[in-house]
């Protein structure tokens, strides 16, 4: 099974090659164009929102690798989960939108999230062998993306085309822009919070401008764990599909040689503001998170639509935080809602800078 939005040339290309049973493009207006290249070989092809959630319920599926873009991942992957389904999970908006209901469903049906993104899948991988010790922190990296050591009237005029140039990965243009202005890192965060059954003081963030280790933990008798690797998501992506074994690859191999030194710096929430008003909805809780999620997806499209700036992004964020009704014990409803309204006040909040 194979799926995506609107990337509808890419998804026949995939589809053609590996002849899944079965694709679904969530655009409704670009079913047709699937359906002419693929139902000839023998490919069923379904279209929209519904059918993305309810084709992880097929039998043949074991395993349901959820990747897709923000808020959107929510839904296919608890539907997943409740139906038995094993998680290999890119897609961390879902755990920071609504991560005690993720888990506790999870939990319940005796499901397995296994991590793809690097840094999570760096913790998982350091806790082979120790998940019965007590982990004291964990340490996750942040690159610091196009503008690290910038100050804050530096990044006043900056444009998409400088956030979208990350210097270590090659990412899609939202996460790209989430990772100029580290909230990246904050949903990083918060994902790990639920990942891995820690407190709020137990999460560090620092950043490692070579984005060679991917992350760390450190246990009660002080020693600390690192998993190192060259930038390439095919590595998390392989252990999260094939654990607990490891698969033979012909990646490109890290030379220490060509990193003689490994540099740490401490993350900047002034400037960066996104983290802080992250690690601010984690101590809250609640729906707080999922209204940092949402202002923040809206007002990243609205950057990169050229229609606010880049410091703007962490305004949009920080007002609608502080304009939705908080609820502490969000049901799914909540949480359906809650995304909603802040979509509809984030997108009020720039209409009126873009009419003055």
């Amino acid at each position: 099974m194979l799926t995506a939005h609107r990337n509808v040339n890419l998804l026949i290309q995939q589809a053609g090659q590996f002849r899944p049973n079965a694709v679904v493009i969530g655009d409704d207006s670009l079913y047709r164009k699937v359906f002419d290249a693929l139902d000839p070989l023998d490919i069923k092809v379904y279209s929209g929102e519904k059918s993305l959630t309810s084709v992880v319920e097929m039998d043949t599926i074991d395993v349901v690798l959820t990747a897709m873009v923000g808020y959107s991942g929510l839904k296919p992957t608890l539907r997943a989960i409740e139906s038995g389904r094993q998680i290999a999970l890119a897609n961390k908006e879902t755990l920071v939108i609504a991560g005690d209901l993720i888990t506790k469903a999870a939990k319940e049906k005796g499901v397995n999230i296994y991590p793809v993104d690097s840094e999570h899948s760096a913790i998982f991988q350091c806790l082979v062998g120790d998940f019965q010790n007590k982990i004291e922190k964990i340490i996750l990296t942040a690159s610091g993306g196009p503008f690290r050591g910038k100050v804050y009237e530096e990044l006043k005029y900056v444009k998409a085309a400088q956030a979208l140039k990350h210097p270590n990965w090659d990412m899609g243009a939202k996460i790209t822009i989430d990772s100029a202005t580290m909230m990246n890192k904050g949903l990083e965060v918060i994902e790990a919070k639920w990942l891995f059954g820690l407190d709020n003081n137990q999460i560090d963030v620092v950043v490692h401008p070579q984005s060679i280790i991917h992350s760390m933990v450190q246990f009660e008798d002080g020693s600390i764990k690192a998993q190192m690797g060259l930038p390439d998501m095919r590595l998390p992506i392989q252990y999260a599909l094939s654990y607990p074994d490891r698969l033979k690859s012909d990646f490109p191999r890290f030379n220490f040689m060509d990193y003689p030194e490994l540099t740490f710096e401490q993350a900047d929430l002034e400037t960066f503001r996104n983290l802080a008003l992250s690690y601010q909805a984690l101590e809250k809780g609640g729906n707080l998170p999922c209204i940092l999620n949402a202002a923040n997806e809206i007002a990243v499209d609205a950057f990169l639509k050229d229609e606010i700036g880049f410091l703007e992004i962490s305004e949009v964020i920080e007002q609608s935080m502080g304009s939705i009704d908080f609820l502490n014990h969000p049901t799914l409803e909540d949480y359906v809602s809650t995304d909603i309204e802040t979509r509809i006040k984030a997108k009020e909040i720039i209409n009126k800078w873009v009419v003055h």
